[in-house]
């Protein structure tokens, strides 16, 4: 499966959703206290009357909560902004690839035991934002909102009854996505991130999903390596532009 009918850009949207969002001529204002890049830009999925009128509005908006101006280029981003972005000097950051997978066949087993449930647990949380907090303990409740913005499953492997390697998955349809794959740094290189993934996929299946996704950052090559080998191909994927 190569993901061209999927629409990602929909799909990851909707999976970490903003608290919140506003139209703008066919775009979607996205803010979360400033927490992720993902749940703080611009989808521009619409072609305005007017583009110089409607990236000052968005950069207005951002302004107003002190926030740079980010725009997500994915797929269905308005043709000729990218470029005309670049000209207004914004920079190109954290290239994404989107990977996909078909699940099919007998279901790889994980290697470890892992416990799933349907509501992140606080040490669950703790786990995840000691690897991807990027923005400070302050974040994690703002962090915690996004992820608890629709349903969900939450995967942990523990040590002495802790967390030290999570995942979250989120069922769209018979479309399975996984997201916040994080091994604490001493439990790593011990397929733990493995595990969780395959754990999370067989859940997944058992509740009908037929197909998967995810999204890495593109200079992440040992996760993208690690995916590779467990069926994922890469698919269309985006880039920021930040100014």
């Amino acid at each position: 499966m190569s993901g061209e009918s999927l629409d990602l850009d929909d799909l990851v949207h909707r999976a970490w959703p903003a608290p919140c969002q506003e139209s703008l001529d066919g775009w979607v204002l996205r803010y979360a206290d400033g927490v992720t890049k993902r749940a703080n830009s611009v989808l521009p999925w619409a072609t305005p009357d007017d583009l110089d009128n409607a990236v000052d509005a968005a950069e207005k908006f951002y302004a107003e909560r002190g926030l740079p101006c980010v725009f997500s280029m994915g797929p269905r981003a308005t043709p000729g902004l990218d470029e005309m972005l670049a000209a207004r000097g914004y920079r190109l950051v954290d290239e994404t690839v989107s990977m996909v997978a078909p699940m099919i066949g007998k279901p790889a087993t994980a290697a470890h035991d892992v416990k799933i449930a349907g509501h992140p647990a606080e040490a669950w949380l703790a786990a995840w934002w000691a690897v991807d907090g990027r923005f400070g303990q302050d974040g994690l409740a703002a962090a915690e909102r996004i992820v608890r913005g629709v349903p969900a499953s939450y995967a942990a492997v523990e040590r002495d009854g802790a967390p030290v390697a999570v995942g979250r998955s989120v069922l769209r349809g018979g479309t399975l996505g996984i997201y916040c794959m994080a091994t604490l740094p001493h439990a790593r290189r011990q397929g733990l991130g493995r595990a969780v993934l395959r754990a999370l996929l067989a859940h997944g299946r058992a509740r009908g999903a037929s197909q998967a996704y995810l999204v890495v950052v593109a200079s992440n090559h040992a996760a993208r390596a690690m995916y590779a080998s467990e069926g994922f191909t890469p698919s269309a994927g985006y880039h920021y532009r930040v100014r």
